[in-house]
């Protein structure tokens, strides 16, 4: 198909910027009056909402069902000014006059999920979710043609969210329209629809899937990073990987992991590669089936077919290839792996792939059935140097391998080896970084989707005394029929684009001979108050301390010398530093199965919180995880203070903050110290607002605050403790929780607490009874 180029001039933080694409000619958002180029997310306004209001808009599908069940996905122009939202069927800048079919406000309480790629008809999108926290029957779904725009559009509602949540501590009248929960209510705003009120009183949603998808190209195109959760290019806990480079090959450096080698054991390997892509794109062609584009970089796995797919960042696929390449044996080949996808809070995504089986793919006559190595993709972005607008991103493939052919390639370049899969795998980074080399398109072309952001010299007063009271998942109820008699609607689904312990400890005592001191925390307990003693041996939890490292199914709590945290001047030169002993002390670990997830434990009649001992303590935070499985599991974690929190410290506004300011600054550290290495590469090590992430609820009472972690409000997080759950029983899990510092007199973090899981054990988790518990907590 033919393809033109496009030059447009968009608007970024109120300069024209031209930037220039590869728009494909069927691509009928190019066809439409509401044209324009994707340009990068810039960061736009702080918090303080000064110089302007915080403006981004772009096209989205709305994706939804109407009244009667019929399914759909519609082409929008979305609008975020300030904390407002609103929808259009065009493009209000080129479209001047024209009103708004949807219309809200980004609440404190609207929470926003990454929902991952869905597969509608022939095509794939990337969906977002909304719901109020309080109440999750109230959401709605938009969607984009790429993880990339997905990305930015999660980013613009963050920003406007917290923007909101800052007029919200001004008081006035933004108060009370951010803490309204109306209902739906538009008169004055879509007269033709009046007799479609009791439709639009459902709530947008997502049946099976539309009827037509329409298919956007992808965004190439690199942006800055405005990205509020970036922690840096290293991981935020000590791994004890050695890396030593054996060979290059084509531009790609070959690893191996020197630290944890033994002979007669596998070597963990890995290829890495700079990438002139960002890393959006080069997802996008990791993940894509088209065998066309595979063929021209993928010598192993070019012939790939869909089987089955789940949660949208799961699939199942089934390849086929030619032996001649890797074998003697010239019988055909066939194997079935599953892919499992993520992308963290600093943009790098992470693809795992394994073995699989599946019914629908018995074997085949003609084929031999083999099993493909398991593997991992990590594609990070870089910074992008000043005098070039070309993004690049790091590409790395990493696999274990069991043959002892490795260690003969790597010395005197062993032929046979490279007849093995490994070697195949391996390769396929190099072939990568060549066809994007060889791809012009992926350096400069954008996608045909306007996506902007600016600051905008109108004031939010213009909007103080307007009717838009309802929240944006109310007001982008789609349940009219009004949408779907659209002429230009009609046109538009008639076109169709294609959318080990040794070693951790010696890398500590290591990096210690380089890192500053650990940062302390005497501020944030108060000094005029006496210290309590804290006697463990009153506090029993259902799971047990454990003496040592070779303990099972116990916990200890560790130093925070395995974490890296913010210094005093990270604001200025990104520095970290090693985390010191932690401000609270681990007093117990409860480890529960219940049949549903349980919020305020600290108030059941068991918990440990309600004991006569516990009630003589200062303070007690409680870390209530709740995973997912069958059944679900509770982990609860208790943290004691000696003395009264400081009201004015980090911990004293976080204690008694409100819940957007705690989502804004509850940070956990994560780190496998001991088990398969496929779950370190899922678990990563990356520190991650949990409040960001996953859905956190707060009780504020006498002497405890009680975090409750629904690790299962998100499909991606269900995904990867799923892995978990399939080789506890041989992790040694630590963890850190802290609290955020981003201003100055934030800084230098400290760490909160750590505990560590010592091959922890499901059968051993003790029931707990919560019916009439519940009961008890209803008004």
């Amino acid at each position: 198909m033919s393809e033109e180029m496009a030059s447009k001039k968009v608007v970024a933080n109120g300069s024209e910027k031209s930037v220039s694409g590869n728009l494909g000619s069927s691509g009928v958002l190019g066809d439409r009056n509401d044209g324009g180029s994707s340009i990068g997310h810039s960061s736009g306004v702080g918090e303080g909402g000064e110089g302007g209001v915080f403006e981004y808009f772009g096209r989205v599908y709305h994706l939804g069902t109407n009244s009667i069940g019929h399914e759909y996905c519609h082409l929008r122009f979305l609008f975020i000014r300030g904390k407002y939202v609103e929808m259009y069927k065009r493009n209000p800048h080129e479209n001047p006059g024209i009103k708004p079919i949807r219309r809200g406000v980004i609440g404190p309480t609207m929470m926003i999920e990454e929902l991952g790629c869905r597969k509608v008809n022939h095509g794939d999108v990337y969906v977002i979710r909304f719901y109020n926290r309080l109440d999750e029957t109230k959401k709605g779904e938009i969607a984009c043609p790429t993880a990339g725009e997905a990305r930015k559009w999660l980013e613009a509602f963050e920003h406007a969210k917290q923007q909101g949540e800052y007029e919200l501590t001004r008081g006035g009248s933004t108060r009370n329209k951010l803490n309204m929960e109306a209902d739906i209510d538009l008169e004055g705003h879509r007269p033709r629809v009046r007799r479609y009120a009791r439709g639009l009183k459902k709530l947008m949603k997502i049946w099976q899937g539309p009827e037509t998808l329409l298919r956007q190209s992808s965004s190439l195109v690199n942006d800055g990073r405005g990205d509020g959760f970036y922690e840096g290019d290293n991981g935020d806990a000590i791994e004890a990987h050695e890396w030593k480079c054996v060979r290059t090959i084509n531009g790609v450096r070959i690893f191996e992991d020197v630290a944890n080698y033994k002979a007669g054991r596998g070597v963990l390997v890995k290829a890495v590669a700079v990438v002139e892509a960002n890393a959006d794109a080069v997802f996008e062609v990791i993940l894509k089936l088209d065998k066309h584009q595979r063929y021209e970089w993928d010598a192993f796995t070019g012939d790939l077919e869909l089987v089955d797919s789940y949660d949208g960042n799961y699939d199942v696929v089934y390849c086929t290839y030619d032996p001649k390449y890797l074998s003697r044996w010239q019988s055909n080949r066939d194997f079935i792996f599953s892919r499992q996808w993520f992308r963290g809070q600093d943009g790098t995504y992470t693809i795992l792939q394994f073995p699989a089986t599946h019914k629908q793919r018995p074997p085949r006559s003609g084929y031999r059935r083999t099993e493909i190595t398991p593997s991992t993709w990590e594609i990070r972005s870089l910074n992008t140097p000043a005098d070039t607008e070309t993004a690049r991103c790091l590409v790395t493939q990493m696999l274990e391998i069991h043959s002892k052919r490795w260690c003969k390639w790597k010395n005197s370049y062993y032929s046979k080896f490279e007849k093995t899969i490994p070697y195949a795998l391996l390769i396929q980074v190099a072939g990568l970084k060549e066809y994007i080399e060889a791809n012009p398109a992926f350096k400069h072309e954008t996608s045909a989707t306007v996506v902007n952001s600016r600051l905008s010299d109108l004031s939010t007063s213009e909007y103080e005394d307007e009717d838009a009271e309802d929240q944006f998942y109310d007001a982008t109820d789609s349940s009219s029929d009004d949408e779907e008699s659209d002429e230009d609607d009609d046109e538009q689904e008639k076109k169709e684009i294609k959318v080990k312990l040794k070693n951790v400890s010696w890398a500590i005592a290591s990096l210690s001979l380089k890192q500053p001191k650990a940062p302390c925390a005497n501020n944030e307990l108060d000094a005029c108050v006496d210290p309590v003693t804290i006697d463990l041996s009153q506090f029993q939890g259902s799971l047990q301390k454990g003496l040592d490292d070779k303990d099972s199914n116990c916990w200890c709590s560790p130093s925070g010398m395995g974490f890296m945290i913010r210094g005093k001047t990270y604001l200025k030169d990104n520095a970290k530093v090693m985390g010191g002993e932690p401000l609270l002390k681990l007093i117990a670990v409860d480890w529960f199965k219940v049949d549903k997830a349980v919020d305020n434990i600290a108030l059941h009649p068991k918990c440990l919180v309600q004991s006569e001992a516990a009630k003589k303590l200062p303070f007690i935070l409680v870390i209530n995880l709740q995973i997912p499985a069958k059944p679900n599991y509770c982990l609860v974690l208790y943290y004691a203070a000696d003395r009264p929190v400081n009201k004015s410290s980090s911990l004293g506004k976080f204690v008694d903050g409100s819940d957007t300011y705690r989502d804004s600054r509850f940070k956990l550290i994560p780190s496998i110290v001991q088990g398969y290495w496929m779950v370190k590469r899922a678990v990563g090590t990356k520190a991650c607002l949990l409040g960001k992430a996953v859905t956190c609820k707060y009780l504020r009472q006498d002497n405890f605050l009680e975090i409750d972690v629904d690790i299962g409000s998100s499909s991606v997080a269900r995904s990867v403790i799923g892995l978990v759950l399939g080789y506890v029983t041989s992790l040694i899990v630590d963890l850190a929780i802290l609290i955020e510092g981003k201003e100055e007199s934030e800084l230098p973090e400290y760490i909160l607490g750590t505990v560590r899981l010592n091959r922890i054990k499901p059968d051993s988790a003790m029931p707990l009874e919560v019916r009439h518990f519940e009961t008890d907590q209803e008004p």
